[in-house]
């Protein structure tokens, strides 16, 4: 061990740095604490896999085939550069070769970090090109460029001075004997020879690097790189359910003033984190159907504005905490806290309103592709559906189409003015029963709202019901005794009304004692799923595509075996069934079954699907800007070639027909998986 003046000036420089960055991040938690508590200890095998996958493997970063493995190769650098940023401190507290006990081990370490080292380089370089010269779209956020440019250049010249600090200390033989550095050797061959050049070289690449690497920790909190300390913590605490599962609100709860997030302080903990976490690459906006129609919704910019309240109002409400809290220990009334001019500003202004457009709320149809592209686990749509919340309960500010919808609901138990005592009329001459006629049942017929109303739709209900019998299902429906299950209203942000008519369902449902339920529409299967469980309505919930597919395998239900004529078929995956549970082969395999049939599928397919538009509450409000999400999807679809669009989901039947119908053409068939096993049954 060797000290000196150099270790005591390196010891002083590390103590403030460490300091600094103490107090920082001890600030960042404070806020955290100011948010609501959120359970996020539960599940933790679960997410240890999440973690280990989507932030170390780093799975959702190679989506995108250009940036994903850039960035890979710096976030990958980075963590096995911290063995020689370990080394350097280790150096500065005045161990000579602190790893020479992992002897070779040391020399895989420190071959493939000079790997790394030259992988960083590289993809530092590729990054500048994107933003700078290539000018990726989502990359050019005016106010970000210069701060972006510090940051790449910042880690390049962290690397490129170890780079060089290793050169020097190869050539000096000064480097550890289990050292081995091809790249480090390579630079060496262009050095000086004279040994006191060398050690000028030396000094110099070893203070930058390290002196880089305290500010860059240090600057990472006030800046939108902070997902560089986050980012494993934030997919760590992501949730293991399905995404755009919302959380219940026990309005029985006493003291409850608010419903929904008014302010920052009305999230959870996790969505503050998600603000610091966020990377503002602009996956998520770039995947936005709403924003990609030329809607005011940016997705990332909801997450940012997030982050902007929260660090101008936190510090004011943690000021006002803390002498509430320091008044209970000297047992006095509290003082109040003499604010600023400009923090009487802050405390004046709005989230939603002077943060975040509420347009931009109204306009999200809960598609999840944001949170599917984010390679942080980042939560936008369960962020907005608060906002919603707030807004409809709160406010009684919500879009006048929408007021109707829960209107109906209210008043009719659907977001359709048709009375409930209409709902098994469809049943007529099909011979399916209702509960209360047929109490002894395996399987509940969830119909649907739409699927009990529309016309369209209920063509879709029969034919799955006259497949049922075909199979010889035991099954009934609920009739004039089903509900709407809540989710228009629950993504529409009015969580009172759909908590009454979930509650409503349940008891309906229990007191058949239903066990399976199987559902022609993806909204009602999702709610069923991965709502009703948390008020207490727990049953094995299957889409109809599922449920078919298994009747279909064990023979149940036979197709022809003839193939009469070739059919080209596009499928559309709907996202309640395909982002929200991950349902993509059931519906193909069903498909492909059928004798003839090939599947063409669109551009945009499976996780990377397009919206029909319809989710959300968005079925019951008019799109009045920018181009309609329907008529982009049906034109992707039609510029398959297929004559036949498959489907799965009564709201994309209705937004796809009349997106095809908008192109006045007329030879191609829409219609549901169900309808097509019908056509090609064994006769």
């Amino acid at each position: 061990m060797e000290f000196g003046i150099k270790n005591i000036v390196f010891i002083l420089v590390f103590g403030l740095a460490a300091a600094i960055f103490a107090k920082n991040v001890s600030r960042l938690i404070a806020y955290l604490k100011l948010a609501k508590p959120d359970n996020r200890f539960d599940d933790i095998p679960a997410r240890l896999k999440q973690t280990l996958f989507v932030a170390i493997f780093q799975t959702k970063i190679f989506r995108d085939k250009v940036a994903g493995p850039v960035h890979a190769l710096i976030f990958w650098g980075f963590l096995i550069l911290l063995f020689s940023a370990g080394n350097s401190m280790l150096t500065g507290f005045g161990f000579k070769h602190p790893f020479d006990f992992l002897g070779y081990i040391y020399s895989g370490i420190t071959f493939v970090t000079d790997f790394f080292i030259g992988f960083i380089i590289l993809g530092v370089l590729m990054s500048l090109n994107r933003r700078y010269i290539q000018k990726v779209k989502r990359l050019q956020v005016e106010h970000e460029k210069v701060e972006a440019g510090l940051i790449l250049l910042t880690i390049f010249s962290i690397v490129t001075s170890l780079l060089f600090e290793n050169a020097a200390a190869t050539k000096l033989g000064h480097d550890s004997q289990y050292a081995f550095r091809p790249l480090a050797m390579f630079v060496a061959t262009i050095l000086p020879e004279s040994p006191t050049a060398l050690g000028i070289i030396y000094e110099i690449g070893w203070w930058m690097h390290i002196v880089l690497i305290f500010a860059f920790t240090n600057y990472l909190p006030f800046s939108k790189h902070l997902h560089v300390l986050t980012s494993v913590i934030n997919v760590f605490f992501s949730r293991t359910t399905p995404n755009n599962t919302l959380k219940k609100i026990d309005f029985e709860e006493e003291g409850v003033e608010k419903f929904g997030v008014v302010d920052v302080e009305d999230f959870s903990w996790k969505t503050i984190l998600d603000g610091f976490t966020c990377t503002h690459c602009g996956r998520c906006t770039s995947v936005c159907p709403a924003n990609q129609t030329g809607k005011v919704l940016d997705p990332r910019e909801i997450i940012v504005q997030i982050r902007n309240r929260t660090m101008d109002k936190m510090p004011i409400l943690l000021k006002q905490k803390q002498e509430k809290d320091l008044a209970e220990l000297e047992n006095r009334e509290p003082v109040e806290i003499e604010l600023s001019e400009a923090e009487q500003t802050i405390m004046g202004k709005k989230l939603i309103g002077d943060y975040i457009d509420p347009e931009a709320l109204w306009a999200c149809t809960s598609c999840s592709a944001c949170m599917q592209e984010c390679p942080v686990n980042i939560e936008h749509v369960p962020a907005i559906i608060d906002m919603r919340r707030s807004l409809v309960m709160m406010e009684a500010d919500f879009p006048a189409e929408l007021g109707s919808a829960f209107t109906n609901i209210e008043n009719n138990s659907s977001p359709w003015a048709f009375p409930t005592s209409e709902r098994a009329d469809w049943t007529e001459g099909t011979g399916v029963q209702e509960a209360a006629e047929k109490p002894e049942f395996d399987v509940l017929f969830w119909v649907g709202c739409a699927g009990s109303f529309d016309d369209r739709a209920k063509r879709i209900t029969k034919a799955f019901a006259k497949l049922m019998q075909i199979a010889d299902i035991n099954f009934a429906i609920l009739g004039k005794e089903e509900n709407c299950t809540g989710d228009p209203a629950r993504r529409g942000g009015n969580e009172y009304l759909a908590d009454t008519y979930t509650k409503m369902n349940i008891e309906t449902m229990n007191g058949y004692n239903v066990k399976k339920i199987v559902s022609t529409c993806p909204h009602c299967f999702n709610t069923l799923k991965n709502d009703y469980p948390q008020f207490g309505g727990n049953y094995e919930v299957v889409h109809h595509t599922q449920f078919l597919e298994e009747l279909v395998s064990s023979g149940k239900i036979p197709l022809s075996t003839d193939a009469h004529e070739q059919l080209h078929v596009t499928y559309h995956d709907s996202c309640y069934i395909g982002r929200l549970n991950e349902v993509y082969d059931a519906p193909r395999n069903l498909l492909q079954g059928i004798k003839g049939l090939d599947i063409i599928e669109p551009k945009r397919s499976k996780d990377k699907g397009f919206c029909c538009g319809a989710g959300g509450a968005r079925m019951f409000m008019e799109e009045t800007v920018g181009k309609r999400v329907n008529i982009e999807r049906a034109e992707e679809l039609l510029s398959t070639g297929a004559k036949t669009i498959a489907l799965n989901c009564p709201f994309c039947m209705t937004m796809i027909n009349d997106g095809v119908k908008s192109k006045e053409i007329e030879d191609v068939r829409i219609l549901d998986v169900s309808e097509l096993i019908l056509e090609h049954l064994q006769r």
